[in-house]
């Protein structure tokens, strides 16, 4: 594990990342969460059941089995349940979401909380720009109206593009790790080193240059950066890594027969802007005023819950009565075919 302060600092500004093994502990952080999880997993198929989608609550199959099982049926992935943010736009009162106690004390673990004080110091707000990612493999699951699975790769993109403005001089960070381990056959991450240095890129929707597995969603055009130049990054459980909010990155395609279970957790110093001020953030650390920091994970499930009821009465039927996370207007000429 790399451990001295100046190893991980000058890494991460060198090359836009770090990689540090062994940082959250599997049995006391990872395994907790799983097991929530399958709580999770057992609302999801209680409602698919009693609302007639499914022919059965496959309480008898693990839980990777299960997921596929019900994602097959289904026809279509349903990472909200699972998630511990909201979407924009459309959001109701039922709209699920998860905010369990073992999902709050990864973010406020003291060993990540070390790893990014070496990053961006000892204020540290939990921002909230957050998400669990649960992806079966691809062989596995349903194909969407573009005979691509329903949960592929995640494109092109930097972390700064998923922000307001406000927060274009945010010193913010992404902290992704796996729940389990994540060898390349599993779809890891996969980054473009030192791309961190181009500045912010344009995100296109649904560029047509791209290669196949990346349609869909708004990512950078390959050719606007040295896309032959990026490395995957296999990670065994335990392991985080700390991305630069501008590195360019994106994942590959789980090819292996498990599901690749992941978090990206975003922090940046208190008081800098989040990106996203219509989502709660939190104190996750403070030197100077330690009293400040949450550490009730009820409280934190609360303030999403709160969120949740605004956000339910406004930005529906396509409206924006707050800043969209999207900067870039449809028809930029970096996103024009050549």
């Amino acid at each position: 594990m790399v451990t001295a302060s100046k190893t991980i600092k000058d890494t991460f500004d060198r090359q836009g990342f770090v990689q540090v093994e062994g940082v959250l502990d599997p049995k006391t952080v990872l395994d907790p969460i799983i097991e929530e999880y399958h709580g999770v997993l057992d609302n999801l198929a209680n409602d698919l059941f009693e609302a007639g989608e499914i022919s059965s609550r496959y309480e008898e199959l693990s839980f990777d089995e299960r997921v596929i099982k019900i994602y097959q049926e289904t026809g279509r992935a349903h990472n909200q349940y699972f998630d511990f943010s909201l979407p924009f736009q459309g959001v109701t009162e039922d709209t699920p979401h998860w905010t369990g106690p073992a999902v709050f004390n990864a973010f406020i673990n003291d060993n990540l909380l070390d790893a990014v004080e070496q990053i961006i110091g000892p204020e540290i707000f939990s921002n909230p720009v957050q998400h669990v990612r649960i992806k079966p493999p691809e062989k596995f699951l349903p194909k969407n109206e573009h005979g691509l699975p329903v949960i592929g790769p995640t494109v092109w993109h930097q972390d700064h593009g998923v922000v307001t403005e406000e927060a274009d001089d945010t010193n913010m960070v992404t902290v992704w790790f796996s729940l389990t381990d994540t060898p390349v056959e599993a779809g890891p991450l996969n980054v473009v080193p030192f791309s961190h240095g181009e500045g912010l890129l344009t995100h296109c929707l649904d560029y047509e240059g791209n290669r196949p597995e990346f349609r869909g969603g708004r990512q950078i055009p390959e050719r606007l950066f040295e896309h032959e130049r990026s490395v995957p990054l296999p990670t065994n459980r335990g392991d985080i890594i700390i991305l630069n909010k501008e590195l360019v990155h994106s994942s590959l395609s789980n090819v292996s027969d498990r599901i690749r279970w992941s978090f990206d957790l975003r922090y940046n110093p208190i008081g800098q802007n989040t990106g996203r001020s219509a989502f709660p953030g939190f104190v996750a650390r403070s030197r100077e005023n330690p009293e400040s920091e949450l550490r009730d994970p009820a409280k934190w499930s609360q303030l999403w819950l709160d969120t949740r009821s605004r956000m339910a009465s406004i930005n529906q039927a396509g409206k924006d009565e707050t800043k969209n996370f999207t900067r870039w207007e449809d028809g930029h000429p970096d996103c024009e075919m050549l």
